[in-house]
């Protein structure tokens, strides 16, 4: 089996090298390249065609929200998992609506990163425990303050089994085949539960299910 692809984008070099030495103790990544700002980082990826896209966050020239819409948009297949300081959920779902697909938190690098890279090369979201835990009491506490309670117990078991695997980052003809049925029967599925969890697009409802802790 080919290394998994790695591409590190963070405009710190003692950060760099660090990602660098921790992948490289792994025979199945393959870092291809380093990237010091966003617009490089974009140039790298489009050129190396890594499989993973480690993005820091805040980074120069072009920041790493916007650095990795380009790199989305210009290739859907890669995968990015934003590097980031900040737990909120603004950060969060910014990243999400850009096309990453998984969320680490800097401090927890050391013991998440590999598992965060083998996730999203294979298509799978990944977000930091610390992430989950931090969003999870967030929204509890949201909730208690308006007085509303979660509408996950509304959901059918079946609307419950399309909003985990699209929150797992599969597409409706994705859905559709594991589950099998149409693409129309997942389509009014994930709108029935979109207008019960009260949800207006697919980065809300990734972000939801971090919060419910559906995913990893």
């Amino acid at each position: 089996m080919s290394p998994i692809r790695v591409l590190i984008c963070d405009d710190h070099g003692v950060m760099r090298r660090g990602l660098r030495l921790q992948l490289e103790q792994h025979p199945d990544f393959e870092v291809v390249g380093e990237a010091s700002d966003g617009r490089i980082a974009v140039q790298l990826a489009e050129t190396l065609r890594p499989d993973v896209v480690l993005m820091d966050i805040g980074m120069p020239n072009l920041d790493g929200i916007q650095a990795t819409t380009h790199i989305a948009k210009a290739n859907p297949d890669v995968g990015i998992v934003i590097l980031s300081m900040y737990s909120d959920e603004e950060y969060l779902l910014r990243a999400l609506n850009a096309g990453a697909l998984g969320y680490l938190m800097k401090e927890n690098a050391d013991t998440d990163l590999d598992r965060a890279i083998r996730a999203v090369a294979q298509g799978k979201s990944f977000f930091s425990p610390a992430i989950q835990t931090a969003l999870r009491e967030d929204y509890i506490r949201q909730l208690r303050q308006k007085g509303l309670t979660d509408s996950y117990e509304l959901l059918t078991d079946r609307e419950k089994e399309v909003l985990q695997l699209l929150a797992e980052g599969k597409v409706n003809k994705e859905v559709a085949t594991i589950l099998d049925c149409s693409v129309n029967t997942v389509a009014t599925h994930r709108m029935h539960l979109m207008q019960k969890l009260d949800l207006h697009s697919s980065a809300e409802i990734v972000l939801y299910a971090v919060r419910k802790r559906l995913v990893t």
